[in-house]
């Protein structure tokens, strides 16, 4: 026999309007300027409801990302058939939300590094990597580098770099995305 429940119980509706005010927040303000207090308002609940639940902002922007709630399709990656010119599209994107939102990387790295049930959730949520990796194995062997079997290692590489420079608080430059994709690709053709 299960063993009784302990703790709060969470409301989904409760649950459904935190998650719902936190995007909306964020697409209005940016994670700097999103509070919990801001959240609990908008969502019609105390912040006391908002901590039993997550303990800092970070893990709630991050349920929020895991359930595709902040970009949508906006980082995806793109499939026009041109592996370089795809992923140089995705990585300008990325960079540029990473550019914007530096806070949201930050205190994602941190809750990943500090619970690892986040850090496997987002992992899991999170298909960029999966996604790269497809786009990289579709253009095996186009560029010396792109050999059978290594897309998963650049796709890592591409979001080791992007972990990187928000860790560095540097912002992009105009040609970091292709010669980012030059140095794990190889040069491009032409």
């Amino acid at each position: 026999m299960p063993l009784p429940r302990t703790g709060p119980v969470r409301s989904e509706a409760a649950r459904a309007a935190i998650l719902a005010a936190t995007a909306e927040l964020f697409a209005e303000r940016g994670y700097e300027h999103l509070t919990i207090e801001g959240v609990a308002q908008r969502a019609g609940v105390g912040k006391q409801t908002i901590y039993r639940w997550w303990r800092s902002k970070g893990p709630l922007v991050a349920e929020c990302l895991m359930e595709g709630r902040l970009f949508g399709d906006r980082l995806a990656v793109p499939d026009t058939g041109d592996v370089r010119a795809d992923l140089e599209a995705w990585l300008r994107t990325v960079l540029a939300v990473v550019d914007a939102e530096r806070g949201l990387v930050l205190s994602l790295v941190a809750a990943a590094a500090e619970h690892g049930e986040v850090a496997e959730r987002l992992d899991a949520s999170l298909t960029f990597s999966a996604s790269i990796a497809d786009r990289l194995e579709a253009g095996t062997g186009t560029t010396a580098n792109l050999r059978p079997g290594i897309a998963p290692r650049l796709a890592d590489a591409l979001l080791g770099a992007v972990v990187l420079r928000a860790l560095s608080r540097q912002p992009s430059g105009a040609d970091d995305a292709a010669a980012l994709l030059d140095a794990l690709l190889g040069p491009a053709a032409g």
